[in-house]
């Protein structure tokens, strides 16, 4: 058979710095919370500046390499391009990527490249006679422009950039006439794919599985804003062994089921649970489940009618977790790519990669004491297989640049040997080339009790997710009911304002008090915390965000018509340290995309509504001679939040 050619020929390689910055680049410039079995198995919906853990870098499409637009971009990115030209007058003769980073004390952004270009050039002739010259020549070459007020340069080289008060508000109020969009972050790629929640069909979705689902949407939300085509791919165990044991059980307890239908299986966790009890305990049964599996592979319609009946079933249960989540996914379960093993196992065999072993074939892989195994001794194919075969499938019929897999760090090994096993084919270069497309595995820890073990209910089950997040919007519906009575408020309020808002504070909760820790890192789960009004909580920020909406309510000012006809001005400190970090907003999201750390935009998040409760605090809005400016900051940051609740995947309120 012809081996399958491997993804596209290798192109010069952009540069990390380049890649965040959105610039031209060439010559010059088991799934999610399950441990994986040995059997793949995965399911997925049908839709109507850290390291990550398992980073590798693959094949070599070339990322977006027009010049962006003028003013598109992050600040920082802008910036940069500014710092760039500087560079190419500065020192032409050396190759040096700008160093732009956010200022602490000094400026607002600052520019270190002076010091590592003396390193380069000292004893090489050159005019400068210290990094603090090379610094002044950096802030004298940078181009003119209306971003910067003004430039200074301290100790070492370190350019300090101050931006322009004028230039702050005019960003700030473009983006309230042209929308939050015009502020999405320029990514280095165009198509993603990402792989997330993935439970096993006939099985329970667990807290792993909630955390693989908010995570893995979270990423795609943000690419997605920041114009990336995202593959939302939930790839489910639809074609492991145990489909052989539910379908003979499905036959002997139920030689009529295609008459009775669903009612057959009526709970397809209790069917799970004694079809897995026969099956450990009657051998006679146990072989032909393993034959039972042969035949479904095989093809044959009894086991494929009977296979589908049972996905069917499982998929519907699962769609109860994603409505409620707001999630979206496009399923393409193992079984999609099953037809796909032989001839991409057909590949690697004429490179020489696949040896026999004990029975088995596998790939030896460096640094490893244990092989990658794609071929079982019975002659059955596994999960590695299935992933070289996705993987191919996803270089080379989908053309992603990006494929990201989001599963428990449990399973870091097997993406590093199978990361390792696709660069050994010529698929994925050397990380260290920085050629896209490029794999992730994001890696995320547990869900712990208040105890400090796996949450578990007490019976010591997997806790059910729908029962957990109807458990999460009943609290909270019960926490509105009791403060709107108390405060004799109810009366504003109807039954389906009260059922919304419960829902989107709930549920909120619950993503946020997962998201706002380093997914690399176990959390703790607690209603008592997530839902609480204080501290850093989704609920917080909610009665953040209904504060702002009602401060403009009460100015009874329309503010569409306020953003056309009036100005932003940024004459009061606090004023001007709440616009600055309202136009960091872009590059806080580029960092996150980049990272693959959805904490970072819950940071910010929470630190905007610090910053808001001060500007409020200090600065009068209703009534001041600087009513229009103050109330076109309270719009924009209301408008930055709901985006950053929309990346998050929480729906914001507006009154509570």
């Amino acid at each position: 058979m012809r081996a399958f050619a491997a993804a596209a020929t290798a192109v010069a390689a952009p540069t990390p710095a380049r890649l965040r910055l959105g610039l031209p680049f060439g010559p010059r410039a088991q799934r999610s919370g399950h441990c994986r079995p040995a059997s793949s198995s995965r399911l997925l919906r049908v839709s109507c500046g850290a390291t990550t853990m398992g980073d590798e870098t693959s094949t070599s499409v070339p990322a977006q390499e027009q010049e962006p637009t003028v003013g598109a971009g992050s600040v920082k990115q802008q910036l940069s391009r500014l710092v760039i030209s500087s560079l190419r007058t500065t020192v032409p003769e050396v190759e040096v990527e700008p160093m732009v980073e956010v200022s602490a004390k000094f400026a607002d952004y600052q520019c270190n490249n002076a010091m590592g270009l003396w390193s380069k050039v000292k004893g090489s002739g050159t005019s400068f006679k210290n990094p603090n010259a090379i610094g002044q020549a950096i802030a004298k070459n940078l181009p003119s422009s209306d971003i910067i007020e003004s430039t200074s340069v301290a100790g070492p080289g370190f350019v300090n950039i101050t931006l322009s008060n004028s230039w702050v508000a005019k960003r700030i109020q473009d983006m309230l006439i042209n929308g939050i969009n015009t502020w999405a972050p320029i990514l280095p790629v165009k198509k993603a794919v990402i792989d997330f929640s993935s439970p096993n069909i006939a099985k329970e979705m667990h807290v792993g599985h909630l955390r693989s689902t908010i995570i893995g949407d979270t990423l795609a939300r943000m690419f997605e804003f920041s114009n990336v085509d995202v593959l939302r791919r939930n790839h489910v165990g639809d074609w492991g062994t145990q489909f052989g044991m539910l379908i003979e059980y499905l036959f002997e307890k139920f030689p009529n089921w295609q008459e009775i239908g669903s009612q057959a299986i009526g709970d397809l966790q209790v069917f799970y649970k004694a079809s897995k009890h026969k099956f450990d305990n009657d051998p006679e049964f146990k072989e032909r489940a393993q034959q039972g599996v042969v035949r479904l592979q095989g093809g044959e319609e009894k086991y494929r009618e009977a296979w589908k009946k049972i996905c069917d079933i499982s998929r519907s249960e699962f769609d109860l977790v994603y409505k409620r989540l707001n999630v979206e996914l496009e399923e393409k379960g193992e079984s999609f790519y099953n037809p796909y093993i032989p001839q991409v196992l057909a590949e690697l065999n004429s490179k020489g990669l696949i040896q026999e072993s004990e029975g088995a074939q596998v790939i030896f892989i460096e640094g490893y004491q244990i092989p990658l195994i794609v071929v079982k001794r019975d002659g059955g194919f596994n999960y590695a297989s299935t992933d070289l075969a996705a993987l191919w499938y996803r270089l080379n019929v989908e053309k992603a640049e990006w494929i990201i897999y989001v599963t428990d760090v449990g399973q870091q090994q097997h993406f590093e040997m199978f990361f390792k096993a696709a660069r050994m084919a010529g698929w994925l270069p050397d990380p260290k080339e920085n050629k896209f497309p490029k794999t992730n595995h994001v890696g995320f820890g547990l869900v712990l009790g208040s105890d400090g073990k796996r949450f578990r209910t007490r019976s010591t089950e997997v806790v059910r997710l729908v029962e957990l997040l109807d458990e999460a919007k009943s609290r909270s519906k019960s926490e509105l009911l009791q403060r709107l009575t108390e405060n004799g408020k109810i009366v504003d309020w109807t039954d389906e304002e009260l059922e919304q808002t419960s829902e989107a504070v709930g549920y909120g909760a619950v993503k946020y008090a997962d998201l706002k820790n380093n997914r690399l890192t176990n959390y703790t789960f607690s209603f008592e915390q997530m839902l609480s009004d204080k501290g850093n909580t989704a609920v917080y920020l909610q009665y953040a965000h209904a504060r702002i909406c009602s401060i403009i309510r009460k100015s009874n000012k329309d503010v569409e018509e306020l953003k056309m006809s009036g100005a932003i001005s940024l004459d009061h400190p606090d004023e001007r340290v709440l616009g600055l970090y309202l136009i960091r907003f872009a590059e806080v999201v580029e960092e996150a995309c980049t990272n693959l750390l959805p904490n970072v935009v819950c940071e910010y998040l929470y630190n905007l509504s610090e910053m808001f409760t001060k500007f409020y605090t200090n600065c009068q809005v209703v009534g001041s001679p600087e009513e229009t400016s103050r109330l076109l900051l309270c719009q924009a940051t209301a408008v930055v939040m709901r985006q950053c609740f929309q990346l998050l995947g929480i729906t914001p309120v507006y009154k509570l």
